[in-house]
Order: structure tokens, then C-alpha cells, then sequence
């Protein structure tokens, strides 16, 4: 295999395993009720100004299944809409704090979950690997703003 191929079969790899397993850390400090796409909507709302077409575009869905996927979260009591102050069309998405408790434990799992590769790796590679990654990661809500 060549280097591209494989570089990008280990990427997806632990990008796979790092979704289950901060999955299970999430559900294991209660949140049993949240998927990991659920994350991935959690990650653009905290980040401010998210609306459903925002979130539709940020997950690459629908707006229909964004919008699906915001009513859940607001049943859940997860995520509440707030008027927007530009348009009266839209509404803001916000954490409500059951949200923000959800995205701690999150961390708390991200950060257990990378444990063993910074143990694996010594504490300076990791850094250098975490450097070499954030020059590849494109822009947007997701990245880092360190």
C-alpha cells in the first residue's frame, strides 16, 4: 500500500475509534440518550451564532434532517432556539446547560480516549503529531483556535 492510501486508512481509522469511544464515555456519564452525530451538532452550536441551515450545511445534511435532528435535541432539553436579533425567520440555537454538562463529559472522554496514544507516543511526539495535524485541518467550526 502507498502512503497516501495508507495514511488515509489510519486517519479514518482512529477517527472511528475515537467517535465510539468518546460515544461510550459520553453514555457512560449518563447521557445514554445521545448519538454521536449528536456531538458533531453540539461541537457547531456551542461554537454561537448556529442556526438549523447552519448546522444542516456544518453536518452535510438536509435542512429538513437538521431540523429533525434540532427538534430531538430540543425534546431532550439539550438545545433551545432563541429568537434571532437579524431575522425574524430564524431562530438561534443555544446549550441549555443539560447541553453544556453533555459536552463536558465529551471532553472528559476525548481526553481519556487519547490517552493511550499519548502514552504510546511520548509526550513530545504527541505534541508534534497534535502540530502537524492542526496545519493539515481545514478551516471551520471544528478546528481548534489554538
Amino acid at each position: 500500500m502507498d502512503d497516501a492510501l495508507a495514511f488515509s486508512a489510519l486517519v479514518l481509522a482512529l477517527s472511528g475509534q475515537l467517535v465510539q469511544e468518546i460515544h461510550a464515555g459520553v453514555s457512560e456519564q449518563g447521557f445514554e440518550d445521545l448519538r454521536p452525530a449528536h456531538g458533531f451538532a453540539f461541537v457547531r452550536i456551542s461554537r454561537g451564532g448556529a442556526t438549523t441551515a447552519a448546522l444542516a450545511e456544518h453536518l452535510g445534511v438536509t435542512k429538513q434532517a437538521a431540523a429533525q435532528l434540532v427538534e430531538e435535541l430540543v425534546r431532550k432539553g439539550y438545545v433551545e432556539r432563541q429568537p434571532h436579533p437579524h431575522d425574524a425567520r430564524a431562530r438561534l440555537l443555544e446549550l441549555t446547560e443539560a447541553g453544556w454538562a453533555a459536552t463536558r463529559a465529551a471532553d472528559q472522554a476525548a481526553r481519556a480516549a487519547v490517552t493511550p496514544w499519548r502514552e504510546a507516543l511520548g509526550e513530545a511526539r504527541f505534541s508534534e503529531l497534535v502540530a502537524d495535524l492542526t496545519r493539515l485541518a481545514p478551516p471551520g467550526p471544528i478546528r481548534p483556535a489554538w
